[in-house]
């Protein structure tokens, strides 16, 4: 698992971009882009005084999705015909007009959202959950991270551990992870760390998730207005926070953590459908893997030298701690999961012989040459 920030180092990023953000909701037909090969800019009219920001990697995804423009076609003509891009944009600003929330940071625009999206921030999440994750005997911070799109904190329960196999243990955890920028809802998942090789799989069962859905901002005269009500959004999301503290102080149950343990030494029983390198290639398609991805999990399988669905599932788990992206990271945690969620077949084997004992092992004198082309 990657490590991320400390604790401190991330209070202290989540106090300075306190200070650094800005909120807009802004009319459409006021907005307008404009697009060089190397950045676009947006700009605004904010109390009678212009306004102009970079435009940021998420947001060019949500503008393209909200006017019903292809990405891939966005992206061609943002590198090929800036002017064209440029066009399209502030036409369709124009022709459908609508109050759109306006996230930005550093001079960024990180976010562009409905009216009715409800600001949960980074900041009032962590005072309400790190009391209760102090308060929690045997817990413990082992990653945290805020990355561009989402805040991360995971923790683990150090009093709550079982074995899977023999010398093979895991502990109880959970993921708590928020986004501000509008790419996923205020989630506690639970997590499973393997102490032998220090990864993490988040678990796709008994998810909790509390989404950003608000009432609708009203209209105004002004081309834009910026939010300012600090005291009036932590008054009226204390409620809300409050609950998400509930559901941390019980993400870590001893029963679902039970369940999970089963499964995992269920699939300890589950030979792979196909031969490791062409199951690593249908994994990669199915989750969009990089060809870097797909090559690390399958030295992680060859190294790990366990070709049950078990040794699958640890091989992305370990490919994870490879990645550079704490965001892709955690993907890859998240795929560990999926996998571990996957429908156990219910054929029986022949009495008397189990069919963990008919899994073969990787041969350390497999073909480099098929590790390579993995």
């Amino acid at each position: 698992m990657k490590k991320g920030k400390t604790l401190e180092e991330l209070g202290a990023e989540l106090q300075r971009q306190r200070k650094a953000r800005q909120d807009f909701v802004a009319d459409t037909r006021k907005l307008v882009m404009q697009t060089t090969p190397k950045k676009s800019t947006l700009r605004m009219t904010v109390k009678n005084k212009l306004e102009e920001f970079t435009v940021g990697l998420v947001a060019h995804q949500q503008i393209a999705s909200r006017l019903g423009i292809t990405y891939r076609y966005y992206q061609k003509m943002q590198e090929q015909a800036p002017a064209l891009l440029d066009e399209n944009v502030n036409t369709w600003f124009q022709d459908t007009p609508e109050q759109r929330m306006i996230r930005v940071l550093d001079g960024k625009v990180r976010a562009f959202l409905s009216n009715r999206y409800r600001r949960l921030d980074n900041l009032e999440l962590c005072a309400a959950v790190l009391p209760v994750i102090k308060k929690m005997k045997g817990a413990d911070i082992v990653s945290c991270e805020i990355t561009e799109s989402h805040l991360y904190i995971k923790v683990i329960n150090k009093r709550m551990k079982a074995e899977v196999a023999v010398g093979d243990a895991v502990q109880a955890g959970f993921v708590v992870s928020n986004s501000e920028v509008g790419l996923g809802s205020v989630r506690v998942e639970p997590l499973v760390f393997r102490l032998v090789c220090k990864n993490g799989l988040i678990c796709k069962d008994f998810a909790q998730k509390k989404y950003h859905v608000g009432r609708q901002i009203s209209e105004s005269e002004e081309a834009a207005y910026e939010l300012y009500s600090e005291e009036t959004l932590r008054q009226d999301d204390k409620s809300f926070f409050m609950k998400v503290g509930d559901i941390v102080s019980a993400a870590v149950d001893e029963a679902k953590f039970q369940l999970t343990v089963d499964r995992m030494r269920e699939t300890m029983h589950v030979p792979l459908e196909h031969e490791p390198v062409q199951e690593v290639k249908l994994l990669a398609e199915k989750f969009q893997l990089t060809e870097n991805e797909r090559g690390n999990i399958f030295h992680q399988l060859f190294k790990g030298g366990d070709i049950s669905r078990y040794g699958l599932m640890n091989a992305v788990t370990a490919a994870s701690q490879l990645c550079t992206d704490y965001e892709r990271a955690t993907d890859l945690e998240r795929i560990g999961g999926e996998i571990l969620a996957m429908p156990i077949p219910t054929r029986l084997l022949p009495e008397g012989k189990s069919l963990r004992q008919r899994i073969p092992r990787l041969s350390s004198a497999m073909p480099m040459k098929e590790l390579a082309s993995a």
